[in-house]
């Protein structure tokens, strides 16, 4: 499984770092705390999100 940090997860979705944040914030994007200063997201969390985004368009 392979896991992005948040640059370049955000990048992968087409949206700024902020909002990643705020997504994981809301719920929306699940994310996977390594540490006190380490996030990451599962590509297949990205790529579930996109799917439900594309779903309710």
């Amino acid at each position: 499984m392979e896991h992005l940090r948040d640059k370049a997860a955000a990048q992968y979705l087409g949206i700024g770092r902020s909002t990643l944040w705020l997504f994981t914030k809301q719920g929306k994007i699940k994310s996977i705390k390594l540490s006190e200063r380490v996030t990451v997201w599962a590509k297949s969390e990205l790529d579930a999100f996109i799917a439900r985004a594309i779903t309710a368009a």
